[in-house]
């Protein structure tokens, strides 16, 4: 119904934000992600899904049109809803669940809060040659062969952290290019953790 809400922020939180347009204000549920990008943002063009339920009606938006993309494949499974699919690319980027469908990696979506093994092994049986013949464009940065990466990631495990939020922090700030030895990675991946 709606492809897209373009405004003013007039309220931001982790979960939702508030778009006014207009003089309308639209609340509209949203991903870490997304939140993650929009977060430093006074205006923000949202990508929506109209989601209706027979007790509510739901707008959810997303910063880039893939992440939608994905969340309405989430939402075709089987005993995925809504609440499932957001929590699913809150607590992974669309690049970690596109890969984690499209290679069968079930274990990864388990990891997922509230994700079950049968659930998991659901979404990857259903998706993986949907994806696959899709073609959903993602913003992809590959560090998956980064000593850089390898040794900072192992000294926050020998800290204590846990791997999947260390392995996000540390692809974070490759991505800003903000650290160029093994002992800048880990101080700002500390500041993050």
């Amino acid at each position: 119904m709606y492809e897209f809400i373009s405004g003013k922020l007039a309220e931001k939180k982790p979960t939702f934000v508030v778009v006014e347009v207009s003089g309308v204000g639209y609340f509209i549920n949203i991903t870490l992600n997304t939140y993650s990008k929009i977060k430093d943002l006074s205006e923000a063009k949202l990508f929506t899904h109209f989601y209706v339920r027979e007790d509510a009606q739901i707008l959810y938006g997303f910063a880039e049109e893939s992440e939608r993309e994905l969340f309405r494949y989430l939402l075709s499974v089987s005993g995925v809803g809504a609440s499932t699919a957001r929590l699913i690319l809150s607590s992974l980027t669309s690049g970690e669940v596109y890969d984690a469908i499209t290679q069968g990696q079930a274990t990864i979506l388990q990891s997922v809060k509230g994700v079950g093994a049968k659930t998991a092994q659901r979404i990857v049986i259903d998706l993986r040659d949907k994806l696959a013949r899709a073609g959903i464009e993602l913003e992809k940065v590959d560090f998956s062969h980064n000593t850089l990466r390898d040794e900072a990631l192992s000294g926050l495990l020998i800290l204590g952290f846990n791997k999947s939020t260390a392995d996000k922090a540390v692809n974070r700030i490759l991505k800003q290019g903000s650290a160029n030895s093994v002992e800048e990675l880990i101080k700002e991946a500390l500041k993050i953790l």
